[in-house]
């Protein structure tokens, strides 16, 4: 007679339906939890974003135009329209403002009257190249402009305001 012996322990069977329990539940979490780290990073841009505009604004109520240069706004370094300043935790960059310079109302030579243009501004964020920010496709490029507009695109370049703005 053989007698079986009942020793404490889980069989291969219960260990493998465990290990693909505990796959599938890490397949849905990481990309959940990785959009989620990357929408909660856009705080960091608009952030900046909003901040430079505020210092823009105040650089203007002092020299009646805004400015490109980043130390007369505070900021230290350089910045261009390619590679702009990294500011947060790193994620994300500002480019270099765009800014028009106000023009005087006048008479153009023919004598006709030209009219006045304010001075404008407008300043963009977009992801540091390289780091798991610039896979968000959702949010690829946030702008403000001295006209309070605030507005986002996504990667192919199409409005996508609503949802990077919320």
């Amino acid at each position: 007679m053989n007698r079986r012996r009942n020793v404490p322990g889980f069989t291969l069977i219960e260990l493998m339906v465990t290990l693909v329990v505990a796959a599938v539940l890490i397949a849905i979490a990481v990309p959940s939890y990785s959009l989620m780290l990357r929408k909660s990073r856009r705080t960091d841009a608009k952030s900046a974003l909003l901040d430079l505009a505020g210092l823009e604004e105040r650089y203007f109520s002092t020299a009646y135009n805004y400015t490109t240069a980043p130390g007369q706004l505070g900021y230290s370094g350089t910045w261009s329209a390619t590679s702009g300043i990294t500011v947060g935790s790193g994620y994300y960059q500002i480019l270099q403002p765009a800014v028009v310079a106000a023009t005087p109302a006048g008479t153009a030579a023919n004598g006709s009257v030209t009219a006045a243009t304010p001075a404008t501004f407008s300043v963009s964020a977009i992801a540091v190249p390289g780091t798991d920010q610039a896979n968000d496709t959702d949010c690829a490029r946030f702008t403000v402009t001295s006209s309070g507009a605030r507005t986002a695109v996504n990667s192919a370049n199409v409005d996508n305001s609503a949802v990077c703005w919320q």
